[in-house]
């Protein structure tokens, strides 16, 4: 069981901002920006990587998501998006979700 199944289940305590039937955003622990949110759906799959067509609909919504939360913690002045997909990339946790960084600049190109 990944650490964020455990959030999902409760098991393990989150700073929780949003939460719906399919997916739970939370702040991270480890914030690389002032502001540092991971959106997570419900349903595992474990990286982009693995995501079928069947998921498109999930995959949407995390953007979606990611876009209401930036409005809530006005983000106004920019925000990122960024998904990691595979050890190389930094995937730390092997359950997919998206990250929102914002409250800062942010360089490019990242890494």
């Amino acid at each position: 069981m990944t650490i964020f199944e455990k959030i999902i289940a409760r098991q393990t305590p989150a700073k929780i901002i949003w939460e719906d039937d399919d997916a739970i955003a939370f702040h991270d622990v480890n914030p690389q920006a002032p502001v540092h949110v991971l959106i997570v759906p419900k349903r595992v799959v474990p990286r982009l990587t693995e995501a079928t067509d069947s998921d498109s609909a999930l995959l949407g919504k995390l953007l979606l998501v990611a876009r209401d939360i930036a409005k809530k913690l006005d983000l106004s002045s920019g925000y990122r998006v960024v998904i990691n997909s595979g050890p190389d990339a930094g995937e730390s946790v092997p359950h997919l979700h998206v990250h929102l960084l914002g409250k800062r600049a942010l360089a490019w190109p990242p890494g």
